[in-house]
């Protein structure tokens, strides 16, 4: 059969993603990117994928919804999964990748396909069907005006990045290797004592931040806090959330509060500090970040920035496969739906070049159902009728429930795990996936 064009806007993971299962099933791709001839704030590199904040992909265990999503993802070919796999780096129980080898393997796998039309410009107006819009959360303003045009207003918050330092600018001494629980030794830890740690919380909480231009009052999404509003909320806020103590110790003892660096590249010379996103100035992230054991000295790689994010209103225009209501061959798909996180974004991606193609070949979507992690990702940004509608990582809480009470935590995502995996199982044979 005649196999259509089909139209990709962005070229981020879900972007990247859903290009590399149309041009794995035939199908040929006009992929728009609007880099290196436009960037949006946040972007830095011409690469396809490019991580613009953390370098994790979070858990890949069994037992936490994201390390299901994952596999599942691995299941269905995932490029997104594929380059991850080929780039991680060490960090204990999480997905970690080199940044830039993760996006440069996207960026060539896909430039390889002959059938993909590569056009760098900006796209400012929505495509015809059948097409794919994953522009991302920094959608520029010319084509988020015209969504907003066609659906109505548009939801929006802020999302913030937190800062990258030089391995060789540590102060070593200060400093000890270890992943909680003894689940090896991948991060470098900071530990604090209590006057270090309400010192540097102090300064903290009074350090200049950076003006916001874009809108007048700013949201701020729950899972991507900056450092110096969630250390607001409480003096110890911090000390039971990205600084907790738990599960490391010290010369034989627990600090009162610990700072994680992870690595950020395959070869160990650049390192990001956990949970620290922030939108303080840069001179203050200097001086109050330089107050952490460790740090006094550090070289910043990439300061720590807050950008704009934009979403749909998706339970009032999206499909659970993240088509149009009012238009079944036009998608969307990424953070702009309300799915929040790399992996999501990808999965969502993923999972709509799936569906877009079952509809052009003439079948009926497939309803991965909410009992799998993929599809209860398209369940939520479609179904969702709690009111405020938020961005959603992946949780077993949008999941399905089992049948039966399970007790354990562990127990009750490994066998919501093993549920979901056999489902997607299933679905691949009979779908021929």
């Amino acid at each position: 059969m005649h196999k259509p064009n089909v139209t990709v806007i962005g070229a981020g993971l879900a972007g990247a993603e859903a290009a590399y299962r149309l041009l794995t099933r035939g199908y040929p791709v006009t992929l728009y990117e609007m880099k290196p001839n436009k960037r949006t704030p946040a972007h830095t590199d011409d690469g396809f994928a490019e991580l613009v904040c953390s370098n994790s992909l979070r858990s890949d265990r069994l037992e936490n919804a994201v390390g299901l999503l994952k596999e599942e993802m691995r299941m269905l070919g995932s490029l997104v999964m594929t380059a991850a796999d080929h780039t991680r780096v060490p960090a204990g129980g999480a997905l970690a990748v080199d940044r830039k080898g993760f996006s440069t393997y996207i960026t060539e796998t896909l430039r390889a396909f002959p059938e993909l039309t590569i056009v760098s410009e900006e796209v400012t107006e929505l495509p015809k069907g059948p097409a794919i819009v994953a522009t991302g959360p920094l959608t520029s303003d010319a084509l988020a005006q015209a969504i907003e045009r066609a659906f109505g207003s548009s939801l929006h918050f802020y999302d913030a990045a937190a800062p990258i330092v030089t391995y060789d600018s540590l102060e070593h001494d200060r400093v000890f290797a270890a992943s909680r629980y003894d689940r090896g030794s991948d991060y470098l830890n900071c530990p604090m004592t209590r006057e270090e740690y309400f010192a540097c919380y102090r300064a903290l909480v009074e350090a200049e931040t950076a003006e916001l231009h874009s809108f007048e009052t700013p949201r701020v999404f729950e899972g991507c806090m900056p450092v110096e509003v969630m250390a607001k909320r409480g003096e110890l806020t911090l000390a039971y959330g990205p600084m907790k103590p738990v599960g490391l110790s010290f010369n034989g003892m627990r600090p009162f509060a610990v700072v994680q660096l992870r690595r950020d590249n395959a070869d160990g010379s650049l390192y990001n500090i956990v949970g620290f996103q922030t939108n303080l100035k840069f001179p203050e992230q200097r001086r109050v970040f330089g107050m952490i054991p460790g740090l006094a000295h550090a070289e910043y790689a990439r300061y720590g920035v807050m950008h704009r994010n934009t979403f749909l209103e998706s339970p009032k225009l999206l499909n659970f496969d993240f088509s149009l209501r009012s238009d079944p061959l036009l998608f969307f798909a990424g953070q702009m739906t309300g799915v929040e996180g790399y992996v999501e974004s990808a999965a969502s991606g993923l999972l709509s070049a799936i569906e877009l193609i079952e509809k052009l070949e003439g079948r009926d979507p497939i309803d991965f159902t909410s009992g799998t992690a993929i599809g209860a990702l398209g369940h939520y940004v479609a179904e969702y009728n709690g009111g405020d509608f938020q961005p959603m990582n992946i949780t077993f809480g949008i999941m399905d429930p089992l049948s039966e009470r399970v007790r354990s935590k562990q127990e009750r995502g490994q066998r919501l795990s093993a549920r979901a995996l056999e489902r997607v199982r299933t679905l691949k044979t009979e779908r021929d996936l």
